[in-house]
């Protein structure tokens, strides 16, 4: 499959910070690409910078083989990325239904909207319990089955997931990537940060590795689950 995103040598930095130095990485459409490492490595920063919300210092990033290193952030929304930040931030004070038509608010295509509307509602069964309920009262795992339904009511061909699993019991976090896993299987390309390396390596195909905002490691999942390293450093093993 060809590249869908493609990063090559970015660097990135907060004042005089440097948060990322020299990073590169590919993701090929139709595939999970995982992004690991310890926390400070840079994961997030390598997904605000794609998502324009980090300034990029030097190096490049194309998607669909466009150079999108200057687009504003709205743009890059439109031209088909999504990204579902890290510490559930839902709109806590409006009711389900709202936060997930407020993922389509710049959309003009109304009966599209409504079908995946009830798409999402298809992916995430509690969220129709939920609908008129507000935001804020959800639990944990319906918050974050929230914001990946939002972010799937711009009609992403990318979908950027920071920490999916973090604070959720293992019964919920096993839900969560049933339904990553599905969104992958229903065509979505996904590049995702995670914290937890043997989920994410188990349901991806490609996976980088980052140490302090500088790729230290990359390969194919299953060939980094069975590297010794790999296993003591991020597994426990």
């Amino acid at each position: 499959m060809p590249d869908l995103l493609e990063l090559t040598g970015i660097s990135a930095s907060y004042g005089r910070i440097q948060a990322l130095s020299n990073v590169s990485l590919r993701v090929a459409e139709g595939s999970i690409v995982a992004l690991l490492g310890s926390n400070g490595a840079g994961k997030t920063t390598t997904l605000n910078t794609i998502s324009r919300l980090v300034p990029v210092t030097s190096g490049s990033i194309l998607f669909d083989g466009k150079p999108i290193e200057n687009w504003a952030s709205h743009r890059v929304v439109e031209g088909g990325i999504a990204q579902v930040p890290e510490g559930r931030e839902v709109f806590r004070d409006m009711s389900v239904r709202e936060n997930l038509e407020m993922g389509a608010y710049r959309r003009k295509d109304a009966a599209a909207v409504r079908s995946d509307f009830e798409r999402v509602l298809d992916y995430f069964p509690k969220l129709r319990e939920r609908l008129q309920q507000r935001a804020g009262t959800l639990s944990g795992g319906e918050q974050q089955m929230l914001l990946i339904g939002r972010a799937l009511m711009m009609r992403p061909r990318l979908l950027l997931l920071d920490e999916p699993s973090l604070g959720l019991s293992p019964v919920l976090v096993q839900q969560i990537f049933g339904i990553i896993d599905r969104l992958h299987k229903d065509g979505l390309t996904i590049l995702l940060v995670e914290q937890n390396a043997a989920v994410a390596l188990a349901c991806s195909n490609y996976a980088y590795i980052l140490e302090n905002g500088e790729m230290a490691l990359q390969g194919f999942s299953e060939q980094l689950r069975r590297d010794d390293g790999v296993r003591r450093t991020y597994l426990g093993h």
